[in-house]
């Protein structure tokens, strides 16, 4: 089942509009959550609204939005004051302006998302902005109003839709001088950079999301794995880290070690494809499908957690 439109509304390039649905494009449902439990009872934590001063609990319809002008003193501000400053971009993404993707620098990305048409009608005026996008080789930007906030958006063609990137406005951005200002000014030599290289050409390959493991997701699966089959667990040892001594030394090992190849940890057999970088759960989660019972051990390296 498709997951819920996070926002519907148009989208216009000049006098070109069509009615469009926005859906999130990552999610991270797949990750183990926990609860936070009471340990004397082993019973869930619940989170109340609570008056700061009283303690009393305040129900919902009580509680309004409020700007701390100073300690202790604030404006309130209501719901419908809030819907009076309702921007055009609340219901329409307008496109203001065509960039280099180049251009945009990577610390204003936020997160994405997936567009589409919403409905039947407005294919062809999609088809025309979403191809305009891909010849020109641009990425358009515009604006959208999301959890009562206006973003700038960055859309970019992807397949038969398109995908719309949220930005940062500046003020959200740090100034890197106030980090990098008391690096040392090195001055690295060219039989250095040499080697170097030849790691990097060793190590080479494509971007492939799929060889991604996420290592602690792993360990976590595993964690509980373990303790649900009674083990008891045991601290590993840590590798200790150690200061390098001689740069040019360890370059030269460094070169000399062989990059163990790709495949090397994934078992002959190869497993059922689900989503990249999950283990299997080897127990059954509230809300799915319970996995086949079996012996509660490690899972091996390279096997995949089963989709939802």
């Amino acid at each position: 089942m498709a997951p819920r439109a996070n926002w519907k509304g148009f989208l216009r390039l000049s006098l070109v509009t069509c009615p469009v649905a926005l859906y999130p494009a990552t999610s991270e449902s797949e990750k183990i959550a926990f609860n936070q439990l009471n340990r004397a009872t082993g019973h869930r934590i619940k989170y109340l609204k609570v008056d700061a001063d009283t303690g009393d609990e305040v129900p919902n319809e009580d509680i309004v939005k409020g700007y701390e002008l100073e300690k202790g003193q604030y404006i309130e501000v209501s719901k419908e004051e809030l819907e009076e400053i309702a921007l055009e971009s609340t219901r329409t993404i307008e496109i203001d302006e065509f960039v280099d993707r180049s251009d945009i620098d990577p610390r204003y990305l936020i997160r994405p998302y997936y567009i589409r048409p919403d409905g039947k009608v407005g294919h062809d005026a999609f088809a025309v902005i979403r191809e305009t996008i891909r010849e020109m080789d641009k990425v358009a930007i515009g604006r959208v109003v999301l959890t009562n906030r206006e973003h700038v958006i960055a859309l970019e063609p992807m397949d038969k839709g398109l995908v719309g990137t949220l930005l940062r406005y500046p003020y959200e951005v740090r100034s890197e001088q106030e980090y990098f200002d008391e690096i040392q000014d090195v001055k690295v030599t060219k039989d250095m950079l040499d080697l170097a290289k030849h790691i990097v050409n060793q190590k080479a390959g494509r971007f492939d999301p799929e060889k991604f493991e996420d290592h602690y997701e792993t360990a976590l699966i595993d964690l509980v794995n373990q303790k649900r089959a009674g083990n008891v667990i045991r601290p590993k040892e840590r590798p200790k880290g150690e200061n390098v001594v001689d740069l040019m030394e360890a370059l030269r090992q460094s070169v000399g070690r062989k990059a163990a190849p790709a495949k090397e940890a994934k078992p002959a057999k190869k497993p059922k494809k689900a989503p990249a970088g999950q283990k299997e759960m080897l127990m059954s989660i509230a809300g799915k499908k319970p996995a086949e019972e079996a012996p509660a051990k490690k899972p091996a390296a390279g096997a995949r957690r089963k989709s939802a």
